[in-house]
């Protein structure tokens, strides 16, 4: 597998981990800022949370890694979070931010 083909199937992975608050994935909701992998497919992902205080952080950021980890040919996996920029609903999928009438 290629690297891109590898950070495609990341991406597709990281669609599984729901925000379980508010019922849609991390993807959709825009909370994953970058996906990183190196020439030894090691990953870094870098996300954020809806907001600093996400009682549920520590089980979402711990589920990213438990998926990506489950991605064939991925070696070492660091999940990052950060708040810099900021999350806002326009992060959403235009879409769903329609059905969602934001």
């Amino acid at each position: 597998m290629t690297k891109d083909e590898l950070r495609t199937a990341i991406w597709n992975k990281m669609k599984e981990v729901m925000d379980w608050e508010i019922g849609l994935d991390v993807v959709t909701l825009g909370l994953v800022y970058d996906i990183k992998v190196d020439d030894e497919n090691n990953v870094k992902v870098t996300m954020t949370m809806t907001t600093p205080m996400c009682p549920l952080a520590g089980g979402i950021l711990s589920d990213a890694e438990m998926k990506v980890r489950s991605v064939e040919g991925v070696n070492n996996v660091e999940v990052e979070l950060t708040f810099d920029p900021p999350w806002t609903p326009d992060r959403i999928d235009p879409a769903v931010r329609k059905q969602l009438g934001i």
